[in-house]
């Protein structure tokens, strides 16, 4: 492992699971002369670790479903580039964790498979995400070299696909290729939502008409409801949304799509679609009224 990080581990020390981000942030800093963050003096003063978090990519260790790590380092408003789940990761490697804050034999071995886990990610190469891309694209997948429009306000750059993206007011696309669709949200959402921090995808082989719910995504801000521009059987969800939904922030109309649908009545959901001029009007009016 050569990747350098800012590691910002779970907060619950009295908890097993708590430990063993410690535990991992520890070798972590070892390995790599990673940066560790303590969460406890991060919360009242964090000037310090918040330009540690801008030197290198920040890994955040949760200990548990309650996630305080993430929540903290969206409430300083920091940018994540991986995460880790204690007891996701057990769950996974079919490892049972015990209830001793002295970490024993199978929970120090849950570790080293949690690590095992982040050197493959790493591992991926050029070739293989090319590859991924390549399959993405034959599924109707939105196409490389997007050209972007941007409005800009205050501090604030809005990015808009200037071609092939369908839109609705509800802030929402759909990228048509065929009789396959894919969708997500536009960038004023994922600006007016900050650090997006939960993705709940919507169900593989369900059928939905236009303007349904179609899953949701949530920040510290608020819960955003997906709308579905278009109707059709949902084919697919973006998995790596589950693990890293702030792809959403990094792009939207890239890798943070939301779902693929097999469409059903397109060209009647077309009469209540936009394209990119209509929908650069409406988002300028939105950013100038209600600002973000």
């Amino acid at each position: 492992m050569t990747k350098k990080y800012t590691v910002l581990p779970c907060s619950g020390i009295d908890k097993t699971a708590g430990s063993m981000s410690r535990e991992i942030a520890l070798r972590l800093a070892e390995e790599t002369k990673s940066e560790v963050i303590c969460p406890v003096f991060y919360r009242v003063s964090d000037a310090r670790y918040n330009k540690l978090a801008q030197e290198n990519p920040l890994l955040v260790i949760d200990g548990c479903g309650t996630r305080c790590a993430s929540k903290l380092a969206a409430e300083k408003g920091l940018k994540i580039a991986g995460k880790i789940n204690i007891t996701e990761g057990a769950k996974k490697n079919q490892v049972e964790i015990g209830s001793s804050l002295r970490l024993g034999e199978k929970e120090l071995h849950l570790c080293t498979l949690i690590m095992h886990d982040l050197l493959q990610e790493e591992a991926k190469t050029g070739e293989e995400e090319k590859t991924a891309g390549k399959e993405a694209q034959a599924a109707g997948a939105v196409p490389e070299n997007i050209q972007y429009e941007k409005y800009s306000k205050d501090k604030f750059i809005f990015r808009i696909p200037k071609e092939g993206f369908y839109f609705i007011e509800n802030d929402c696309w759909a990228y048509v290729v065929g009789n396959k669709a894919r969708i997500g949200v536009t960038d004023f959402v994922q600006k007016s939502l900050s650090d997006i921090m939960f993705f709940t995808p919507p169900a593989v082989g369900r059928e939905i008409e236009q303007f349904e719910e179609a899953g949701s995504i949530e920040s510290g801000k608020a819960v955003f409801e997906i709308i579905c521009p278009v109707s059709g059987v949902i084919t697919a969800v973006n998995q790596e949304l589950l693990d890293y939904p702030e792809y959403i922030n990094d792009n939207p109309y890239e890798k943070g799509w939301i779902a693929e649908l097999e469409l059903t009545d397109f060209e009647s959901d077309k009469e209540l679609l936009v394209g990119f001029d209509a929908y650069f009007e409406i988002l300028k009016r939105k950013v100038d009224e209600f600002h973000v």
